[in-house]
């Protein structure tokens, strides 16, 4: 018995671990920041958090480093605050996972220490 059981993980598991890495990533692999941007911007998100999620007066900074992919759906599908909720009708879950791929693409501000001008 415990060599069959041997056998089967043996041929099923690859298989199980492959479809759980991609099952669980929640389409990360089809995400584009290149398309985020785009969405980004045809959406109106930069319009109260900056062109490059920074923050600005009527919107909370997004970027570099967004709170986690669930909570950002969340909180963009059931906002109940200033922010509109936006339904899968008006932004697709596709285009949503695009602009978390986006927001998730910009780099961190380089330390002001590290600029010679700044440091005279």
């Amino acid at each position: 018995m415990r060599f069959v059981r041997m056998h089967v993980a043996q041929a099923f598991g690859p298989a199980v671990v492959a479809a759980g890495l991609l099952l669980g990533c929640g389409g990360a692999f089809a995400a584009s920041a290149e398309k985020g941007k785009a969405a980004y911007v045809q959406n109106g998100c930069w319009q109260c958090h900056g062109t490059q999620g920074q923050g600005g007066i009527a919107g909370l900074k997004l970027a570099p480093d967004p709170i986690a992919a669930e909570a950002f759906t969340a909180f963009v599908r059931g906002s109940n605050r200033l922010m509109p909720p936006y339904q899968e009708a008006i932004l697709s879950n596709d285009d949503l996972a695009d602009i978390y791929a986006y927001l998730q693409s910009i780099p961190k501000p380089v330390d002001y220490k590290t600029i010679p001008l700044l440091n005279q």
